[in-house]
Formats: C-alpha cells, structure tokens, sequence
C-alpha cells in the first residue's frame, strides 16, 4: 500500500521512524516533505501536499506530523474525501478507522507516547471500516463538503 507521509521541521525525524516502521511492515512510504529540521516550515505546505495525495487515490492513506497533529488534521480536512483524525493512543486509532473511516492519521510528535508508534501505525493501516450506522454518519461528514 501507498502511503503518504508529511511533516513539519518539528516531526521531520519521527517522520524518518514512521517511513521505517511502514517500509518494515511492507508498505510504500511516499515522502511528500518536509526536507529537514534545521528550517523552520509551515505545516499546511507539506500536509495539503500529502491529503491531495490520498484524495486523488495516488495514496490509500496517509500520516501527517507535527508537534500537537492538530494544525496537520486542520490542512488535511480541507481537502475533499478526506477524513484526518488526530490520535494520541491506540484506542484512538482503532476508533478513528472503524467509526470515521478514517484516511489519514495525525501524530503530534511531543504529545504521543513513541514506544506506542508501531502498534498505532499497523492499527491504522489494519482496521476496517465498522460500516453499518457509522456509514451513515461518515455520508454525512462527505456531503458537507459540497455545502
């Protein structure tokens, strides 16, 4: 699976571990920038790149990154069909994917615990969609994007 990946200068090396983690676990990572740590960048440059990615189907998913994940899931849910969640634990995670059908995770990389990052990733890219009632609410979430 393609997955895009984006991060400001504050997740550029946690971004470098996720890539790791993906690659490990058989997946595409395709890096959409930032380009390093040292220059200080706006987050809606590179998570807007990353959510086009997912919206246009060149990417299944994608995780975004910065220091909270709030401003990358603000960018990222500005673009149609997208469904950006912030996450800070695995219960989280597996709740974004079977209730929201979530399609890209945001991490804040000074707020989640990093020992918890390879079980949040597979959980991400693993659950399924619950379907059923929560289909109806995620319709609803997609029509509002024409209003």
């Amino acid at each position: 699976m393609k997955i895009a990946l984006a991060s400001d200068h504050r997740g550029f090396d946690f971004k470098d571990v996720v890539a790791r983690h993906l690659s490990d676990m058989g997946h595409e990572p395709v890096d959409f920038g930032t380009e390093n740590c040292s220059d200080s960048v706006d987050y809606p440059d590179y998570g807007l790149k990353a959510a086009k990615a997912v919206s246009s189907g060149e990417c299944e998913h994608a995780i975004l990154i910065c220091g909270t994940g709030l401003g990358m899931s603000l960018i990222a849910n500005k673009v149609n069909g997208v469904r950006a969640t912030v996450c800070h634990n695995p219960y989280t995670v597996e709740m974004g994917r079977r209730h929201n059908d979530a399609n890209v995770l945001c991490l804040g990389v000074d707020v989640i615990n990093h020992d918890l990052l390879e079980e949040m990733l597979k959980l991400f890219i693993e659950t399924a969609f619950d379907g059923g009632r929560h289909a109806r609410r995620v319709e609803k979430i997609m029509d509002a994007e024409s209003n």
